[in-house]
């Protein structure tokens, strides 16, 4: 059963979705549908309640508008949270209702593997729904685990945010990693190959101490990871790393990771300035899983995917310049970059 909501509050509107036969239960957030239809990935996880899987499905809907207007790509924001039901579950049966239920949006939402689903899921998503990506690539088209993409901007986004915060590369210097899931791994293996030390986090010990044996990396709880000291903080896990708390324990100069939804209220972001920490906003570095999402939607190959991922590094050197002549945080510099495309394009529609 698909239950659509009255429209929260412009331009945002939410779907319920609820199939007890299947354990579905969650929501599609669709934030903006101005440059195209509106793309975020499905996240599965194990939400105390809906009214935190609300709050999370909002908040993530309109990172993914903003994300996805900076990164220039034809598509709105959205997404999708599912709350992961209690005990043993029927996955296929699960993501199947899911894609119905994104089938009988009409192409309203695109969706994608993101925290706590798989490649294997999208593929039952397609089973039933034109409208996913994320699945195994096809010859010649873009396609796959959009993570090691996702990886790749955020690391090279580091390097560029370094240089501009520290006035150095990242050899020899310390990375506190917060998350070692697909990306966070990924990102890790880049850091040390570039020669940084380690420092990680995470809630599986097993995924943690596998990094640790690779790559020598020093390994603490996650109530500490913030507050290590490191050059680099890098929030790879979920959202709402960076609050008042923990904003006041940071040793770093340099927040750089791949979670979204990183600041977990607007203030924070004057904080980090007050504190002389440099931020590069998230949803500007950790937009290659997307670009490779769109991608592979569009039917373009992995040399669009190359293109666009290597523009984000510069694209974030070029909103720190930009908010250090302004005076101003980044977080707020990259709002209002990405509400000027996104209200261009509502201009136009008009």
């Amino acid at each position: 059963m698909v239950v659509r909501l009255a429209r929260l509050a412009p331009p945002l509107e939410c779907v319920r979705l609820y199939d007890l036969e299947a354990g579905l239960d969650g929501f599609i957030a669709i934030h903006s549908t101005a440059l195209g239809p509106g793309a975020g990935g499905c996240r599965l996880w194990s939400y105390p309640d809906m009214k935190q899987a609300l709050g999370d499905a909002v908040r993530l809907a309109e990172g993914m508008s903003y994300k996805n207007a900076l990164a220039g790509l034809p598509l709105g924001g959205a997404k999708a949270v599912l709350r992961r039901p209690e005990g043993e579950f029927d996955r296929v049966a699960l993501f199947r209702a899911f894609g119905r239920a994104v089938e009988n949006l009409g192409g309203l939402y695109v969706t994608a593997e993101d925290v706590g689903t798989s490649v294997e899921d999208m593929q039952e998503v397609a089973s039933v729904s034109r409208h996913v990506a994320g699945l195994p690539a096809v010859a010649g088209r873009a396609g796959g685990d959009p993570s090691p993409w996702t990886a790749k901007g955020v690391f090279e986004s580091m390097q560029v945010a370094a240089e501009f915060a520290l006035g150095r590369d990242l050899s020899g210097l310390t990375v506190a990693v917060q998350g070692t899931g697909n990306v966070g791994a990924d990102l890790c293996r880049r850091l040390a190959e570039a020669g940084a030390r380690l420092v990680i986090a995470d809630v599986n010990p097993a995924r943690r101490d596998r990094l640790q044996a690779v790559h020598g990396a020093e390994v603490v709880d996650v109530s500490e990871i913030a507050s290590v000291d490191a050059d680099i903080f890098a929030p790879c896990a979920l959202g709402g790393a960076l609050d008042r708390e923990t904003v006041g324990k940071l040793k770093a100069k340099l927040v750089c990771g791949a979670a979204n939804n990183q600041l977990a209220t607007p203030d924070v972001a004057a904080l980090l300035m007050e504190r002389g920490i440099a931020y590069a906003p998230d949803y500007v570095v950790n937009a290659g899983g997307i670009i490779n999402v769109s991608a592979e939607y569009l039917g373009e190959d992995e040399g669009d995917v190359k293109l666009r991922v290597a523009e984000i590094a510069p694209r974030v050197g070029a909103l720190l310049e930009r908010a250090a002549r302004e005076g101003r945080s980044p977080a707020l510099v990259a709002d209002e970059m990405a509400e000027e495309v996104i209200a261009g394009a509502q201009r136009e529609a008009a």
